[in-house]
């Protein structure tokens, strides 16, 4: 390698054996109080505010030469991720009434089960989390998570929550009018577990 890359063997050696220098010293600890402040923003932070806040701190420190460490050091800003619609309520499928009707007081577990679909960015893309709420408790009874917004998503969650509870018969369940709650395979799940959604 030293002759492919023009570099005496012992100037290599000595190299290798060569303490760091003040300067790479000084931009390891700047590195460590970058991921720190970078970590505080929730990875929000470009280098300009970054600088900022080190300057804040007590930093005697250039712009570029933070943008220049955050960039070797693949440290980067999350970029702003577009919002992603969990209810398509352009179906034909028939829609249930809204049995609840704001009546948001329950006074006993099982009473009212609320049931929603969300969505989680991740690095390797967009994951949909169906859940179950128990409104008594506030509490998650049943969820499912998939890279996939369909009907089995929620079917999961709802077996999940079925499972996890065993409900009494006329249970209220209540969701958005969305095409996976109001499929015919979801629907009928509800009337074999003797829930009332309509």
């Amino acid at each position: 390698m030293c002759e492919v890359l023009g570099v005496s063997t012992s100037g290599y050696y000595d190299w290798r054996k060569r303490e760091p220098s003040r300067r790479d010293k000084q931009n390891e600890k700047l590195l460590e109080e970058i991921c720190e402040v970078h970590v505080e923003s929730r990875g929000t932070y470009e280098s300009p505010r970054v600088h900022k806040e080190l300057r804040a701190r007590g930093w005697r420190v250039g712009r570029n030469r933070v943008a220049r460490i955050m960039r070797e050091n693949g440290i980067r800003a999350d970029r702003k991720r577009k919002y992603k619609r969990t209810t398509n309520s352009s179906h034909d499928l028939p829609v249930a009434p809204n049995l609840l009707e704001r009546q948001f007081e329950v006074d006993r577990p099982n009473q009212v089960w609320l049931a929603d679909i969300t969505y989680v960015p991740t690095r390797e893309g967009w994951l949909y989390l169906a859940a179950v709420i128990d409104m008594f408790s506030r509490k998650i009874v049943g969820w499912s998570m998939d890279q996939r917004m369909t009907k089995q998503l929620c079917i999961d969650a709802l077996t999940m929550a079925v499972l996890n509870r065993k409900p009494p018969e006329g249970l209220l369940h209540h969701s958005d009018r969305g095409s996976q709650y109001a499929s015919y395979e979801y629907q009928k799940l509800l009337e074999k577990c003797g829930m009332r959604f309509r």
